[in-house]
């Protein structure tokens, strides 16, 4: 599907997710923000989490030490997204996930992901013929997850990114900006406990995402800060038989970016607050450190400590587990009206056959600012095939 589009690359940037929401009071926003989408159906279902849910095919997005514990030797997972549906039809995040459990303490995992913003014609007035365009955002990850006891894993992820925005012919120092990331992380699962009516396990995980450094897309263009990201969370599987399981889970998460600062201080002394106020208060943020922002995030917002707790999102959901073979999951999202308003409550279902999973979801927004993925129903295929472990 062509669009007609006569604004600029910032306007292409704005359908994607950090930029949904209506001005807000300093809302964080960095490149390739496609990385913050829950790529796979099941995180979805359980609003958009999964740093501490049981092992999967995509645990890569969320939390790859998990892989350190998953049941099967290998696996293939595949899922699709589509992107502002209401509006067209050629918008979509697309995500590949392939990991194998070597031994009985490691494990490897790469996935793909890619998002296409669709067939874009763009133009510089009425009269011009236009140009036809499919600008795309994707990314390569490379995981090793190791266990450092039975009950506690790490991993390592490299992962190599790639935004091809800029308008190809209309500047000649128009290019694809390119970068990489690391992510670290952590997951604890308890041995399985015996209480009086029932059995019970404990996950933990945390995990700090997108380590790297800026990128630009041009050698005189500004360089971008990339969605260095913090997730902690919990669950727990209440067992009552063999048949029935019920996992209550809990995340928060937070940007290890920098606050934008506040542009209605007088920066240059001369008495008013102006442009030129803005322009210094733009190069005072540009020029921030994107490896000491993922300490100094975490004390740099101009309202203190409770804007840094407005920075936080949380998420809460259940899973439902009968048999091994079907699953009901919901959940919910908030971010703070102020730095994005993300706010809905997402619904789920996996259904299991033999080596095969399929895993739906359903988002509906609750926040007066509408989500791209409002209305969406998100599809996961995934194989799990093998050996099986029995940690």
């Amino acid at each position: 599907m062509k669009r007609i589009l006569t604004l600029s690359l910032a306007c292409v940037t704005l359908l994607t997710f950090k930029t949904q929401a209506q001005e807000q009071n300093r809302a964080i926003t960095t490149a390739v923000p496609f990385l913050l989408i829950a790529a796979d159906a099941r995180a979805a279902g359980l609003g958009d989490q999964g740093v501490a849910t049981s092992a999967d095919a995509f645990s890569q997005q969320w939390n790859p030490a998990k892989y350190a514990f998953i049941k099967n030797k290998q696996g293939v997972g595949v899922n699709y997204t589509p992107y502002l549906s209401s509006l067209v039809n050629d918008i979509f995040l697309g995500n590949v996930n392939y990991y194998n459990r070597i031994n009985e303490r490691s494990a490897v995992a790469a996935s793909f992901r890619y998002f296409s913003l669709g067939e874009i014609e763009f133009r510089k007035d009425a009269n011009d013929l236009g140009l036809s365009q499919q600008p795309n955002e994707l990314t390569f990850d490379l995981t090793y997850a190791l266990k450092l006891s039975e009950r506690f894993s790490m991993s390592v992820t490299g992962r190599y990114l790639r935004s091809d925005l800029k308008l190809q012919g209309l500047g000649d120092d128009a290019s694809a900006g390119n970068g990489f990331g690391v992510d670290i992380a952590g997951f604890y699962r308890s041995d399985e406990i015996a209480f009086d009516s029932f059995n019970g396990r404990w996950r933990a995980g945390a995990t700090i995402s997108n380590i790297g450094p800026k990128i630009k897309y041009d050698d005189a263009g500004q360089e971008n800060f990339i969605p260095t990201n913090f997730r902690l969370g919990g669950s727990f599987d209440f067992i009552f038989n063999e048949d029935n399981r019920i996992t209550p889970s809990l995340e928060i998460s937070k940007l290890l970016v920098p606050t934008p600062l506040d542009n209605s201080i007088d920066r240059n002394g001369d008495g008013e607050v102006d442009a030129a106020d803005t322009a210094i208060a733009n190069t005072e943020y540009n020029n921030k450190s994107a490896f000491g922002s993922i300490f100094s995030s975490w004390g740099d917002a101009p309202d203190g400590f409770s804007e840094e707790l407005k920075e936080m999102t949380w998420a809460l959901g259940a899973e439902y587990v009968y048999q091994d073979v079907f699953a009901f999951r919901a959940g919910y999202f908030n971010e703070s009206e102020e730095k994005g308003a993300r706010k809905f409550l997402s619904l789920g279902t996996g259904f299991k056959y033999n080596i095969v999973n399929l895993d739906i979801s359903y988002l509906f927004s609750t926040s007066a600012v509408k989500s791209p993925l409002e209305g969406t129903l998100r599809f996961g295929l995934s194989f799990n095939f093998g050996d099986e472990y029995y940690d």
